[in-house]
């Protein structure tokens, strides 16, 4: 079993940049494939992007590609998420989960779960 923490989060203004980490404990990441899910008032959570467990392959929903990416760290046992040209409807809550196995933007598929980190992208 793994706990996960995310920190990161913040008020930014839109073209900004934002760097969001997920430090686990309990267990090696090296072990999970990972991913960043985020949630907006109003809305239901959506995939952001994912890292295989092998950490060779990354996957981006269309509306961040370009944008964001997802790295680890396993010296530090913690994965990032670095965001730039920040926009208004990037704005959510950011949650980090691990995952066995399954499909990658599928959170039914992740089996562990942070508890969140804000993000506000002012215009």
């Amino acid at each position: 079993q793994v706990q996960l923490v995310e920190s990161g989060g913040g008020l930014v203004q839109a073209g900004a940049s934002l760097r969001l980490s997920c430090a686990a404990s309990g267990r090696a990441l090296r072990t999970y494939a990972m991913g960043w899910f985020r949630q907006a008032p109003g809305k239901e959570r959506e995939f952001v992007t994912a890292l295989s467990l092998s950490g060779i392959s990354t996957y981006y929903a269309d509306s961040v590609k370009g944008r964001f990416t997802i790295t680890r760290d396993s010296a530090k046992n913690t994965v990032y998420l670095q965001m730039r040209s920040l926009k208004p409807e990037d704005t959510a809550v950011y949650y980090c989960a691990a995952r066995f196995g399954g499909s990658y933007s599928q959170d039914k598929d992740y089996n562990f779960w942070g508890q969140g980190t804000q993000v506000t992208v002012s215009s």
